[in-house]
């Protein structure tokens, strides 16, 4: 198999923080409706700075905390695959939940972990998240997280050596992250559940 070109910086940072969070395209999530849906007065904003706190339906917060929950449990699960990327298993990232774009992103990703023998230790942390849209009218439900996502204790490393890959000086540890949650059976069917399907980067947190 033909290696692939040098990653540049700006890609090295990006592997330091799991996985390249540029994911705009249209979900499949598991594989979920693939229609971007455009903001509608349906979506329920998150509250203004002057508010007194969120305004959420008991429904709308059960979502919330479940769609919380398994962004956590997609982020633990593509840090072990970048710990071992011999052995990453797209059902098990599946499974915990990574589907739609976002999964292509991160197999990219191990891929090129495979390619220039590389491994990951460390684990990343989410921060804080807080919820920017939810609307749950849609065919298929969906929360929008903004989380903030902390990289610090993540060394990327040469299967051959142990030793850190260097990622060039001024990478932020900490970066913020928009991300979509949907409501959405497997591909192959079963019971729904919710999948990270698209994450984008917002900057410093």
């Amino acid at each position: 198999m033909p290696r692939r070109a040098p990653l540049g910086p700006a890609l090295v940072a990006l592997c330091a923080l799991t996985a390249l969070t540029a994911c705009n395209g249209s979900p499949e999530a598991g594989h979920p409706n693939t229609v971007p849906v455009p903001t509608s007065p349906s979506s329920s904003p998150a509250p203004s700075p002057t508010s007194s706190g969120p305004q959420w339906t008991a429904e709308e917060q059960t979502a919330i905390t479940a769609s919380k929950k398994q962004y956590s449990a997609a982020r633990v699960a593509i840090d072990a695959a970048l710990a071992a990327p011999a052995k990453a298993d797209r059902v098990k990232l599946e499974g915990a939940g990574n589907g739609g774009t976002w999964i292509n992103t991160v197999l990219e990703d191990i891929v090129n972990f495979q390619d220039y023998g590389w491994y990951e230790t460390g684990s990343t942390k989410v921060l804080n998240t807080q919820v920017s849209a939810v609307n749950l009218k849609l065919q298929q439900p969906q929360v929008d997280l903004i989380n903030c996502i902390d990289s610090s204790a993540v060394i990327i490393r040469s299967q051959q050596t142990g030793k850190p890959i260097p990622i060039g000086a001024g990478t932020s540890k900490r970066q913020k992250v928009s991300s979509r949650m949907v409501y959405a059976p497997a591909a192959t069917g079963g019971v729904k559940r919710w999948w990270l399907i698209t994450e984008k980067e917002l900057g410093v947190c």
